[in-house]
């Protein structure tokens, strides 16, 4: 079986299990930022909340938005296999999914769901599976869907969550269409409980002053927006004319979870990294929460 090393262990997050487990619990816990509460599942019967947007920066940053996102996808009940659209800083070009082996996290290893990517690549032309994408360099140096795997591996709790990584690196609305539709179909198909999550840090800009940060968040918003009135084109249209890196993952998990009847956006938490860290002047990254539901 192939293992994926964690790559970012030590960097965006710590390396090790106590400070692991101390950043999470305090990003859930911290009221300012984050929800405010330890994490728990009611262990419903039903599921609404079906998809959502996590970010991925360091802990110390976004961490919190990500915490929000979590609760919300495994507050109801903890889903059986989590697929993660990731984006693609390096220069990929092409979708790709890992169909088998684990992936490493401090809290314990992650399998990959090979059952549901082999219903994924049967019905579709347009992914492939493709182990470079997600190990080795250069591709497989990403980050953005790795740190998503120790929140999945702390609310997960007990149970043995499974999940699959997709590398979506074309921004083509047309053929973001066609693989969602594959995508929801192969989910449809699969008698268990899948969620989905799209990796997506927001705006990336330098600013100076209190102004420059209500223009940073303005843009933001605009895609914020398109999100929660569950408009796929106008989330693209806006995203692409901002430095928001994961356009295309929000884009295709809006279209995943419109073809498996979600019908209400809503934003979660929204900040900056400026706003985070209390210091204005300088590189400033926007972190945003937003799940879909039924």
């Amino acid at each position: 079986m192939v293992t994926r090393q964690a790559i970012v262990a030590g960097h965006f997050y710590p390396r090790y299990k106590p400070d692991l487990l101390k950043i999470i619990k305090d990003s859930f816990l911290d009221k300012e930022f984050g929800p405010g509460e330890e994490f728990k599942t009611l262990n419903k019967d039903e599921r609404t909340i079906i998809g959502g947007v996590s970010p991925h920066a360091g802990y110390i940053y976004s961490g919190c938005a990500a915490a929000y996102t979590f609760l919300n996808l495994f507050k109801e009940k903890i889903p059986d296999t989590i697929i993660i659209l990731g984006t693609d800083h390096i220069g990929y070009g092409k979708i790709a999914l890992m169909s088998e082996g684990e992936w490493e996290t401090p809290l314990g290893n992650i399998s990959i769901d090979k059952e549901l990517s082999e219903r994924i690549l049967d019905n579709s032309n347009k992914i492939i599976n493709d182990e470079s994408a997600f190990i080795g360099h250069p591709f497989g140096r990403e980050h953005n869907i790795e740190v998503q795997l120790p929140f999945i591996k702390y609310c997960a709790q007990e149970k043995s969550v499974k999940f699959i990584p997709i590398k979506v690196a074309v921004k083509d609305f047309n053929v973001l269409s066609i693989i969602s539709n594959d995508i929801a179909k192969s989910i449809e198909s699969y008698d268990k409980d899948v969620v989905i999550v799209a990796s997506s840090d927001m705006t990336h800009k330098e600013i100076y002053d209190t102004k420059q940060l209500v223009k940073f968040k303005e843009r933001d918003q605009q895609v914020i927006e398109a999100f929660v009135n569950m408009n796929p084109e106008k989330t693209l249209e806006t995203a692409s004319k901002t430095t928001v890196c994961g356009s295309q993952t929000i884009t295709s998990l809006l279209m995943i979870c419109k073809n498996l009847n979600a019908s209400k956006g809503k934003l979660l938490k929204y900040y900056t990294s400026s706003e985070k860290t209390g210091n204005i002047s300088g590189y400033c990254v926007g972190y945003f929460s937003g799940v879909l539901m039924k």
